[in-house]
């Protein structure tokens, strides 16, 4: 009976984690990239000006990597994560007033802040220290995967709330019902992670204090990262990090290609970006739990490769309406690279022999460069779709990822060779 009362209260706690780890981005990322041409259209933003939303973000998200990860080493998980949900739903609530452009700049400076100097670092260290020695791949797997469920739920009842208060054919609806019908969404969305956030605090469970039990003295801040920054492994992931993360950034875009290029209605544009949700768990938990049986790093390439082929295929110009099939195919493609690398990347924290004392600020050095393109890769999309309108200027978009996921292939190539020889040093 007992056995059974803690497995329930296990898989509870593992399922909180892995909501909160999703939930907390609905409102600044996931919204956005489900119903792009709605969001648009409501908020009456440019491609452009949604980049430099994304810039903002970035900016402050850019400082608070760094110093939100020595915050991981020093306090719970569930104290920070719970704090960072409740005060990223509060914006959610202004949101659905529909700010001016002005005010959503400060928004997404604020969400900036409480979603990484707050929050990830402190997930990351969770998952790590959930999947112990023998699953990391396992646990980042599930964490990914588990993360890819929940937007994909969040999503598609956001789009069956946004359907069903539509009274007419989403193509004769007026720009009133469509904002009203939105702003339903975000409600829904925000007091979702407003809950999460809750029981985080009530139920998540406290870590033990490894660092202890490993006499690693944690020093101060700036020493850890000037410690931990030495590290050969570390300079490697941030451009693995920093590669994988621009594919991941160019699935912004699908559901507006769906739209513009495919020719898809904006519900259906919008269903696009929900079910390539629905791949994320199927190829998060299987590559991690294939990465545990070989190494993380191997797995690594391979989804560079999955990337550099889905990107190349968009970028050829082939993908157009009627070839509903073929895009399909390739948003698959893409799927499969973008989510896989995101599987795999912070498990790899563990084969690049960085200690689990140093988790935190590990992480956060590595977000600091790795999460840039949430600076740049806004207002570089916007750029060029909104300069070049069309077919041209998602090819070119496409052409960029390629390039960076020819980058980010050499350097998990080399961080595969530093794994190989630390493994056979220690032998």
């Amino acid at each position: 009976m007992n056995k059974n009362r803690y497995r329930i209260n296990s898989f509870f706690r593992i399922l909180l984690l892995v909501t909160a780890g999703e939930g907390v981005f609905i409102l600044p990322f996931v919204l956005a990239r489900i119903f792009r041409p709605t969001f648009l259209d409501v908020f009456q933003l440019d491609n452009l000006q949604l980049g430099t939303l994304y810039s903002t973000y970035g900016v402050v998200a850019l400082i608070s990597y760094l110093y939100g990860g020595t915050l991981a080493d020093r306090f719970q998980p569930k104290i920070l994560m719970g704090t960072a949900l409740v005060m990223t739903s509060i914006g959610g609530f202004l949101m659905s007033t529909f700010p001016s452009f002005y005010l959503l700049q400060i928004l997404y400076g604020f969400w900036g802040f409480s979603t990484t100097f707050l929050f990830w670092a402190a997930m990351i260290k969770a998952t790590r220290n959930w999947g112990g020695e023998q699953s990391q791949g396992k646990a980042f797997g599930f964490l990914e995967g588990g993360r890819g469920i929940i937007a994909a739920t969040i999503g598609a009842i956001g789009i069956l709330i946004f359907a069903k208060l539509i009274p007419v054919d989403i193509n004769l609806a007026s720009f009133s019902q469509k904002k009203e019908a939105f702003r339903w969404v975000i409600l829904f969305t925000s007091l979702m992670v407003m809950l999460v956030g809750v029981l985080s605090f009530i139920f998540m469970s406290e870590m033990e204090n490894k660092e202890k039990s490993q006499n690693l003295i944690i020093e101060s801040s700036f020493k850890n990262i000037l410690k931990v920054a030495r590290y050969p492994s570390v300079g490697l992931l941030i451009i693995i990090v920093l590669s994988a993360y621009c594919g991941y950034k160019a699935t912004d875009i699908l559901s507006l290609y769906a739209s513009e290029i495919m020719l898809f209605d904006e519900v259906n544009a919008a269903k696009v970006g929900s079910y390539q949700m629905y791949l994320r768990p199927v190829v998060c938990i299987l590559i991690g739990y294939i990465a545990d049986k070989s190494t993380s790093s191997i797995w690594l390439k391979r989804g560079f490769i999955m990337l550099i082929l889905g990107s190349m295929l968009f970028a050829s110009g082939f993908i157009k309406a009627p070839l509903s099939v073929f895009f399909i195919f390739t948003v698959i493609i893409t799927g499969i690279g973008t989510y896989g690398l995101r599987s795999l990347y912070f498990s790899a924290v563990k084969e690049g022999d960085i200690p689990y004392a140093f988790t935190g600020t590990a992480v956060g050095i590595i977000s600091v460069i790795g999460y840039t393109p949430d600076i740049f890769m806004g207002p570089l999309m916007g750029v060029l779709l909104d300069n070049n309108p069309g077919l041209f200027g998602h090819q070119l978009v496409f052409l960029f990822l390629a390039g960076f996921s020819v980058v980010g292939f050499i350097a998990s190539s080399k961080f595969n060779s530093i794994v190989l020889r630390t493994k056979f040093s220690n032998q």
